[in-house]
């Protein structure tokens, strides 16, 4: 079984009764806060803050993992936070880098996902494809030079990019690079001693 497919997945989130802290990721606040409400696209939605927040904010979101649970416990939270909101989210149950993406999207987003290749070039293609013209793709990650770090990562080199790395990947004729960024923020590691991380911030504009 691998970490990266389905059963791994469920597994993990069956363990426990919540995996991640329920709050938004901190640059997807800070990227999307000032966009205008559209269609969003929130890509490995897990158990739906991020999906969340933008609908609280007027985004109508369709929000895609490939946990069953996940997205069970996602809608359940979603419905928690009133008629309004929930009407806005839609959960889908798909494998982005074996299945297509229907539509296009003001707003596509994708935390953390980080995927061995050829699936992530393959994955962040698809992504950049279903932004609408004028959209904004939103691609944050684990810094490579997390590894140097001791905050536990696993040590796969290959898993891990630099924003740099994924505009490269864009088109510049059909984007303008927003925010390219290795954004520090302090963690602490497992002998409880604060080091700095680094996160990966990707953010362009598909122009119109």
């Amino acid at each position: 079984m691998s970490m990266f497919d389905e059963r791994a997945w469920e597994e993990r989130y069956r363990s426990r009764a919540g995996v991640w802290s329920g709050r938004p990721n901190p640059h997807l606040v800070a990227e999307a806060a000032a966009l205008a409400p559209g269609t969003a696209l929130d890509v490995g939605a897990g158990e739906g803050a991020d999906a969340h927040w933008l609908a609280e904010r007027g985004w109508r979101v369709t929000a895609v993992d490939f946990s069953t649970t996940a997205l069970q416990r996602a809608a359940e939270r979603g419905e928690a936070l009133g008629a309004d909101v929930a009407g806005r989210l839609i959960w889908v149950r798909a494998d982005l880098t074996t299945e297509p993406i229907e539509g296009r999207f003001d707003l596509v987003t994708a935390q953390f996902m980080h995927l061995p290749e050829p699936q992530r070039s393959v994955l962040y293609a698809r992504l950049a494809a279903a932004v609408a013209p004028g959209g904004s793709l939103l691609i944050v990650g684990h810094h490579p030079s997390d590894l140097q770090t001791t905050v536990p990562r696993p040590p796969v080199p290959e898993l891990f990019f630099t924003a740099e790395e994924v505009a490269g990947s864009l088109d510049p004729v059909e984007w303008d690079i927003v925010v390219a960024d290795a954004r520090a923020r302090a963690a602490t590691d497992p002998d409880g001693r604060e080091v700095t991380i680094h996160d990966a911030v990707l953010r362009a504009r598909r122009r119109p």
